[in-house]
């Protein structure tokens, strides 16, 4: 079988055409050879991949005859990767911010409800209370006045 068509058969990658491209950006190597998409995979093949800025490292089982469901991978492959690989993944994905700074644009609607949860206030639907209907009122009162 193919490289790229194993990769996706595997779900290492999504889609067929996103693992041929990486293969071609010579990110996917067969034992320490840079390898083409057209390169035929056996079994005992370990295959080094560098994705998501973490060096990957997979030993081939067994070849699937189709693309197999996530809880089959481990028949076909087996994780090889180095443990450091995994706390550098986990402390990257610590480091980042998910939310946006203090101060930073305008509010989420999850921020606004969290403020008027934190003040007590809700949200009114009226436009009475904000003055222009007493505006208004008072302007026709005026004109009225004038045409006396």
């Amino acid at each position: 079988m193919r490289i790229d068509k194993f990769l996706w058969c595997v779900r290492i990658y999504k889609t067929r055409s996103i693992a041929a491209d990486e293969i071609k950006k010579n990110r996917v190597s067969v034992g320490n050879n840079v390898v083409k998409s057209s390169k035929e995979i056996i079994p005992g093949d370990l295959i080094k991949i560098r994705k998501n800025q973490i060096d990957y490292q997979i030993k081939v089982l067994e070849i699937p005859k189709s693309r197999v469901g996530p809880k089959l991978v481990s028949l076909y492959i087996e994780d090889k990767t180095d443990k450091e690989q995994y706390e550098i993944l986990k402390m990257r994905n610590l480091n980042q911010d998910y939310y946006r700074n203090r101060g930073e644009g305008r509010p989420t609607k999850k921020d606004r409800r969290s403020i008027d949860d934190f003040t007590g206030s809700e949200p009114s639907s009226d436009t009475a209370d904000d003055g222009w209907d007493l505006f208004f009122s008072q302007n026709d009162s005026e004109e009225d006045e004038d045409a006396v």
